[in-house]
């Protein structure tokens, strides 16, 4: 990074963007593209930008950013809020988190990538992946609310039918985003898996064609199925799971599992997790973890999946 770039930290709002140059109190900026373009045109040369990935909203100021020249990074609201606590800060504001992310940048950049702006089939799946994701959602906090009350039945199915008609219309649309972007083949080697149906095998497939990761962990790492270890001393913590990636493809991937543990291929697995000790969830992530390596060495490698025959016993 050049010493003369200027170094922008962004706390990032729905309806607004606190942003601190260098580490100077925040001013504030409307969270619209009219806005983000004016200010970024006043900028005298191409700066370093940090930003708290916050669910789709920094996305505006992260493409235009990039358009315009400048470095992105997107720094994730765990890692933040860890950050805030290890030196010791004591109050959580916008304000105060634009200036954090500009400290934060300034030590921490070697060890960060740049962000790139994801293909247009991956954000067009991403946004189909979380509207269908709140229709569910809607649908089962509908049905378990209303299910002890016999006098709505009768106006609760027609409503049911026509929200499973809206996500059939959703799964189509994901279809032909996936067919346009060229994905089909990856999500029919995907949904081959046992356990793995279309939904979750579309979630897979754009989260594979967001960046060209290096190996299997690197996908597992940005999927956040990736474990967590705090040990010290003789104290070895309980594992957890990272979950720095999209809580929506985890909870896929979870169902996948729920389905996969049965199946002659991989109950043998999910077993041998619950002898070692895991708990049902744990074994189930385990599992989980291990549908989404395949998955990502079938779409790797171009190859198609050839079932496990599990071992007899002899």
């Amino acid at each position: 990074m050049s010493v003369t770039a200027q170094l922008i930290g962004v706390d990032v709002g729905k309806a607004q963007l606190w942003l601190s140059i260098n580490g100077e109190p925040a001013q504030r900026c409307a969270n619209e593209h009219s806005a983000i373009h004016e200010w970024l045109q006043s900028l005298p040369a191409p700066a370093a930008f940090a930003l708290e990935a916050t669910n789709d909203y920094h996305l505006a100021l992260a493409l235009e950013a990039h358009r315009q020249g400048h470095r992105v990074y997107l720094i994730s609201g765990y890692r933040l809020n860890r950050y805030r606590d290890g030196v010791g800060g004591r109050a959580k504001t916008d304000a105060g988190d634009a200036q954090l992310l500009v400290r934060y940048l300034e030590r921490e950049h070697d060890q960060l990538t740049p962000w790139t702006p994801p293909p247009k089939g991956y954000q067009s799946l991403q946004k189909l992946l979380r509207r269908r994701a709140s229709l569910v959602r809607a649908r089962v906090m509908l049905e378990q609310s209303l299910a002890g009350v016999s006098e709505l039945q009768a106006s609760l199915k027609p409503l049911i039918r026509a929200i499973q008609q809206l996500d059939t219309t959703l799964q189509r649309l994901m279809a032909k985003t996936i067919a346009t972007a060229g994905w089909a083949a990856h999500r029919r080697r995907c949904q081959q898996i046992e356990g793995i149906g279309p939904i979750t095998a579309a979630a897979l497939t754009m989260a594979f064609h967001r960046g060209a990761f290096r190996s299997s962990d690197a996908f597992i790492a940005f999927l956040g199925l990736d474990v967590r270890v705090r040990d010290s001393g003789q104290k070895r913590a309980r594992r957890r799971l990272t979950k720095q990636g999209d809580p929506e493809l985890r909870r896929l991937l979870y169902m996948a599992a729920l389905q996969a543990k049965s199946k002659p291929p991989w109950s043998g697995y999910y077993q041998r997790c619950l002898a070692r000790g895991l708990a049902p969830v744990q074994a189930l992530n385990a599992l989980a973890r291990k549908l989404a390596r395949l998955a990502f060495a079938l779409m790797k490698n171009q190859t198609e999946y050839q079932p496990r025959t599990p071992c007899q016993q002899t």
